[in-house]
Parts: C-alpha cells; structure tokens; sequence
C-alpha cells in the first residue's frame, strides 16, 4: 500500500485490514512515498510520515513498513517500487493498494504498460461512490488490464488526510480520526499548525 500518508489516518488503515481479508493477503506493506512527483504543496519530511505510520501499525502482525521510496534517490515512481518488490517477492502474487480516484489516472502513470505486467490493484472506494462503472469502462476499452484491477467499498475512508491537516491548522480536533500514538506525535512534534 503505497501513500504520502500525511498524515496516515483510520481510513488508511481500515482499507488495509479490508484489502487483506477480502483478498486473503499475507501480509499489508505500507510504503511512504519518498518525493512525490506530483504533489503540488509542501509534503512534511519522509522521515516524519514515516515515523507516524511506523508508530499507526504496531498492534497488526499482519502489517508492515518499507523504507524503500524514502531511502532512495530521486522523485518516487510506482514502476521501480514495483520492480524492487517484484525481486523481494519473487515467488509471490503481488497487489498494489490504492484509492479508486487513483486508479483512474493508471493508464498515464510512468511506464504503465509494465506496472499492469508487474502486479495486481485493489482500489478501495469511498462511501457513496460507485467505482463500478468506471472499472467495468476502463477494463473494457484496455483488455490487457482485465482482471487486474478490483475494487471494493471502504466505510473509514470519509476521512482524508487533507481534512486532517487543515483541521490541526484550525485548531480543530483530530481525535478518533487518526491513531492515538501519531496524533501524540503530530501534537509533539508540532506537524500542521502551520502550513504554508
């Protein structure tokens, strides 16, 4: 499951445990990305997201971290995480996490004739929205996609990071929004209340 994670909240959390259950996974490997190339703000330090998604997944043995985009060189592209995975995991099926608003942008991601080549996706949908439509559309004009990409219905996933920062911004409550070990480090550390 890759991600900014910026902070890592409940909804990302959430849709890791259900990707895992749904689709009988081993295990879940969160990966923060390290400088994302097309973010357009200021993106709190790898170091940091690291750290809070570290301290959010502690309690799930089914759970665990990379520190592969924030330790190498240059911009994070999802075709050479894949490629890394893909000889760590030589001997097994690989699926890529994601949001369903994600997915759609696939097709123009950085080499994305072989990231399809490279794993499978679950995009997870927000409440209220019907991905349905739009994986059946996309499967059906690029067949060399078909039945790589499943999606399924996340009810945490209201929650979104962006929400978060502005509302640490505002001086409004985070609680019950993101784990309670990031929210002490986000208060510790300061992260969010000013933001430029």
């Amino acid at each position: 499951m890759g991600g900014t994670f910026d902070p890592i909240h409940y909804g990302h959390l959430v849709a890791a445990e259900m990707a895992r259950t749904e689709f009988l996974l081993e295990k879940v490997i969160f990966i923060p990305t390290g400088t994302p190339p097309h973010k357009d703000r200021i993106v709190t330090s790898a170091s940091l997201r690291y750290e809070m998604v570290k301290r959010s997944i502690t309690d799930n043995p089914f759970f665990d971290i990379s520190d592969y985009e924030i330790t190498k060189e240059g911009p994070s592209y999802t075709v050479e995480t894949l490629r890394y995975l893909r000889k760590e995991y030589s001997n097994h099926e690989l699926y890529f996490i994601t949001g369903t608003d994600a997915l759609k942008e696939i097709l123009f991601w950085r080499e994305a004739e072989e990231i399809l080549t490279l794993t499978q996706f679950i995009g997870a949908s927000r409440p209220g929205f019907d991905a349905s439509d739009f994986l059946n559309t996309i499967q059906q004009n690029h067949p060399e996609i078909r039945g790589k990409i499943h999606g399924f219905e996340v009810p945490a996933l209201a929650i979104s990071s962006t929400d978060i920062r502005q509302r640490i911004e505002n001086g409004q409550s985070v609680r019950y929004l993101l784990p309670e070990p990031v929210r002490l480090f986000i208060e510790e550390l300061k992260l969010y209340h000013e933001r430029s």
